[in-house]
């Protein structure tokens, strides 16, 4: 059936009032799932090496065991743990029972770090004590350019953090 002159364009028209917020709609989606997969990784990575952590105290190394960690160990750890986050745009921070702060950022510069952790300074790896992991990434999005006060059509960064505390077992 032919169209009639006074419709010609209106499906110009009618793409732009609902096809292009549905494109935006997916791609919106699309980055949140994404955003949601690395922190949730992240997360997971920083319990898993908080567990690691305390399970390797004063303690474990009693009669002849040599099972203490050190910084470049948990480091990796981090990085095998947390798949599909980028181990160079990741900050971690290692934080012992008494304030003692181990700061790697970005992950990477202490994969060769062979201090022990938790250090035996002030008791901080005797049974009881707690040993904190953190961890920041910053996840580029576009999305963040729509956010109020963001500024002119500039891709930005949401910052997923995740901590992890937990007591030394042994």
């Amino acid at each position: 059936m032919p169209r009639n002159r006074s419709e010609r364009g209106s499906s110009v028209v009618e793409f732009t009032l609902a096809g292009i917020p549905a494109i935006f709609l997916m791609f919106s989606t699309v980055q949140l799932s994404m955003a949601m997969w690395n922190y949730h990784t992240l997360t997971y990575a920083v319990n898993e090496v908080a567990h690691y952590a305390a399970v390797r105290g004063q303690s474990c190394s009693a009669n002849g065991n040599s099972c203490g960690t050190t910084v470049g160990t948990l480091a990796q750890q981090v990085a095998s743990s947390a798949i599909g986050v980028p181990a160079d745009q990741v900050e971690v921070k290692f934080t012992t029972a008494s304030g003692q702060v181990t700061s790697c950022a970005p992950l990477a510069n202490c994969y060769s770090n062979a201090t022990a952790w938790p250090p035996s300074t002030n008791s901080d790896n005797s049974t009881g004590k707690n040993v904190t992991v953190s961890a920041k990434y910053r996840f580029p999005t576009f999305l963040a350019m729509f956010w109020p006060g963001a500024g002119l059509s500039k891709p930005g960064t949401i910052t997923l953090t995740a901590a992890s505390t937990q007591r030394v077992l042994f």
